[in-house]
């Protein structure tokens, strides 16, 4: 297994990863960002160069100092061979299992392998999967009119991310509001505030470039405020080059008009999100 450090060879891997979009966007949109100042301070391992089966993206190992913190342990993973897959996934080298973890990828067979690796080391494993929507051409997204004057574009600060982590159904924990904090702080987002300065809308995106955790407050529902954020934080990222893509639970139907309105495009990939965490002791996990 080899850490791609040298940058013409990881601008060589950004370029491959485009040609076989779109399974490979939650690596290529970790490889973007790492060739585009590395705000998570990410690296890349691969199999083999410069022929590779299986890559991985994850967290320098000195950004992850929580051993229970797997929404900065961010993982995505591409490859061209579900056995190369498993022997990367397995080496300790390349995933520290005995760390909580987040896996990302677009690819039938990654759960499996993970799951079976899981089940081999006792830990625990959740999965959740997502429907996918890319977004094919952004200069044809609609413009949206927003429904009252009393609202305007502001900034989101640090200071913004309680209110975040208030409402995020996956939230509710120091450890999710310091996630929050590092996606406010560091990664293109959007948001809408009232005449008092007070948050309405917002979208955020991640370390992967998936646009992520978009809410508005229900008294402002139905006035396209998710529509113009969606469409501010995604226009920052194309301008930057980022491919414009989302995972949304099936039963969510409010974010999925939301984004169809927008021209986002439903792809057959599902979206896996692969939480790991250690056995359990509850005195060394309370935060």
């Amino acid at each position: 297994m080899l850490i791609l450090t040298c940058p013409s060879k990881l601008q060589l891997l950004e370029g491959v990863l485009r040609r076989s979009l779109p399974q490979t966007l939650t690596a290529y949109g970790a490889v973007m960002h790492i060739n585009r100042g590395n705000p998570a301070q990410h690296e890349v391992m691969v199999d083999s160069w410069p022929e590779f089966k299986a890559i991985l993206t994850r967290p320098c190992k000195e950004e992850v100092k929580d051993k229970w913190d797997f929404y900065a342990n961010l993982h995505a993973t591409f490859y061209r061979d579900v056995d190369a897959c498993r022997a990367m996934l397995e080496n300790t080298e390349v995933i520290d299992w005995s760390k909580a973890f987040q896996l990302h990828g677009l690819q039938d067979g990654m759960y499996e392998v993970a799951r079976d690796i899981a089940k081999t080391r006792h830990v625990h494993l959740e999965s959740y999967l997502y429907q996918t929507f890319l977004h094919p051409d952004l200069p044809a997204s609609c413009q949206n009119r927003l429904k009252s004057d009393f609202l305007h574009f502001g900034k989101l600060m640090p200071s913004h991310a309680a209110i975040l982590n208030e409402v995020w159904a996956s939230g509710g924990n120091s450890r999710s509001l310091r996630y929050l904090e590092s996606l406010i702080h560091r990664f293109p987002h959007a948001c809408l505030m009232d005449k008092e300065g007070q948050l309405v809308s917002w979208s955020l995106s991640d370390p992967l470039a998936c646009l992520t955790h978009g809410y508005t407050f229900p008294q402002y529902r139905d006035q396209g405020c998710a529509g113009a954020v969606l469409q501010s934080v995604s226009e920052k990222l194309h301008a930057r080059g980022f491919p414009l893509y989302c995972g949304i639970l099936p039963e969510n139907q409010p974010s999925k008009q939301a984004v169809k309105r927008q021209g986002f495009q439903l792809l057959p990939e599902t979206y896996y999100t692969l939480i790991v965490t250690p056995a359990l002791d509850l005195k060394e996990q309370e935060t």
